[in-house]
């Protein structure tokens, strides 16, 4: 069990946050030291850099939330884009990666792009993150204008929605007024805990086809 940020390497152990002060372009240094891989999770604010190197359980609840979004949204015959691992960086307001995002109004913003210019380019539409650490945090995502994040944590999912210049809670995502999402979403994930993802999906598939 260790942790190492040096200039050749860059390792943390499961589970774990790291804090470190920084600049922008330390922030940029530690993304090309990881190169093409995802772990770990970076986010710079404020001259601070923080990572994560997330735990199996966080990959694992992050697919099942995205693909609930997708059932959904297949179910009503809506299109969509979807991203992850991705990272939305701007220096004049700093770095993060969501677990999971989706262009849902503005799909065809993102259709077929290999790159977004966060600076010019509409945020996603939502933005799904795993919260099993203190690496969370919605305010994050204000600056981008990113309208409605989902934050799924141990007592269960919660809904933000972009009000002004910060986020509100919400009882109902905007994307799916009618849908009983916290109901979905636990009822999915106790499910998969039991009877596989696979199998909890193709329930949830089920659910959904009239």
């Amino acid at each position: 069990m260790y942790t190492i940020i040096s200039p050749t390497e860059l390792h943390l152990d499961p589970g774990s946050v790291v804090r470190l002060p920084g600049t922008w372009q330390d922030y940029c240094t530690l993304c090309d030291r990881r190169g093409d891989g995802s772990i770990p999770r970076l986010k710079y604010k404020s001259g601070e850099i923080l990572l994560m190197s997330p735990l199996p359980r966080h990959g694992r609840e992050a697919h099942l939330l995205a693909r609930i979004v997708e059932l959904l949204l297949e179910s009503q015959n809506r299109n969509y884009e979807g991203f992850t691992p991705i990272t939305m960086r701007d220096p004049q307001v700093g770095g993060i990666e969501p677990d999971y995002c989706f262009y849902i109004d503005n799909w065809q913003a993102a259709a077929g792009k290999d790159r977004i210019d966060w600076q010019t380019e509409p945020p996603p539409d939502l933005v799904i993150e795993i919260d099993v650490s203190s690496y969370t945090d919605v305010v994050d995502y204000a600056p981008y204008g990113v309208p409605e994040v989902w934050i799924f944590r141990r007592s269960g999912l919660a809904i933000y929605q972009l009000q002004g210049s910060g986020y509100e809670p919400a009882i109902a995502s905007r994307f799916f007024p009618d849908v009983k999402l916290g109901a979905i979403v636990a009822a999915t994930l106790d499910r998969a805990a039991i009877d596989g993802s696979g199998t909890a999906l193709r329930h949830l598939r089920q659910s959904l086809t009239p």
